[in-house]
């Protein structure tokens, strides 16, 4: 092949990547982009106008302020960082220690529970709610910031699968050479391996926080007081009703809780990248 025809070939090649990763960036910021205008008009501009219409006025920051307002927007970070806290507390511990029980020890059934686990994780959540939601009702934490932290940090296979594969990466001679200090295992877990497992901690936080934070069904279904128990994913529900939605309002909200995932994922991006590299590849 002549050099002319490589490089014809190169700049095809090229222009198809560049096409391709064009269409893939449209897709992804796409209906970001309807969003951002649509919180910017005012009703008759929206009634009125295409969504992929820029708004007449760039600098109408009233529905911002009516969607912070109206929605109780206060209330609602302020019960998602507490759940967002404790479930991300409850989530790294029980499943770094689950995670340190069937990597460290061995017992009867242990391939069995493994299995069990893989299993549980391939059964739909929403075909489980009839009988959840029935235990939660008989112990009286429906309707409860407790009640949701409890389901939003109940066993997550995935952040458990990951924990084990990192669990197997670290040698046994740790545990050993602890064990022959004379440290038990609750001092092994703690002051020698729980450190380790930074890598693997901020991979399940970043999986878990967003998940938690961005979810809605659970949120609206046992958090029944909307005036005293909503989150963010819940708030904007206040601009839904028997008569309509006021989507100018809503993208409006919307944008007001990207600001704070977006400034914590400017902030700490290089030790999101570092931990899913790390916590996620078995080495």
């Amino acid at each position: 092949m002549s050099t002319q025809a490589k490089s014809a070939k190169y700049v095809v090649s090229k222009i198809i990547q560049y096409i391709v990763l064009g269409i893939g960036t449209l897709v992804a910021v796409g209906p970001l982009i309807t969003v951002v205008f649509a919180s910017f008009k005012g009703d008759k501009e929206y009634y009125n106008t295409s969504v992929l219409q820029p708004p007449a006025n760039w600098m109408n920051w009233s529905n911002y302020l009516h969607s912070f307002v109206k929605a109780n927007m206060p209330l609602a970070f302020r019960n998602t960082a507490v759940i967002l806290l404790f479930t991300l507390i409850g989530s790294v511990l029980c499943g770094t220690m689950i995670a340190y029980v069937l990597s460290r020890f061995d017992f009867k059934g242990k391939k069995l529970l493994r299995n069990l686990f893989l299993l549980a994780n391939l059964i739909p959540g929403v075909t489980m709610q009839v009988s959840c939601y029935k235990i939660m009702t008989n112990l009286h934490l429906v309707n409860s910031l407790p009640g949701i932290i409890l389901l939003y940090m109940s066993t997550d296979i995935i952040s458990i699968y990951i924990f084990l594969q990192f669990f197997d990466s670290l040698p046994r001679s740790l545990d050993e050479a602890g064990l022959l200090d004379g440290a038990n295992y609750f001092t092994i877990f703690f002051r020698i391996l729980f450190p380790l497992l930074k890598p693997a901690i901020t991979t399940v936080c970043i999986l878990k926080g967003v998940a938690t934070y961005k979810e809605f069904y659970l949120a609206n279904l046992y958090l029944q007081t909307r005036s005293r128990l909503v989150t963010v994913s819940t708030c904007l529900y206040t601009f839904s009703d028997e008569y309509g939605n006021q989507y100018n309002y809503i993208c409006a909200g919307i944008m007001i809780t990207i600001v704070p995932i977006l400034i914590l994922f400017l902030c700490s991006q290089k030790y999101i990248y570092n931990g899913i590299a790390q916590g996620a590849i078995k080495e």
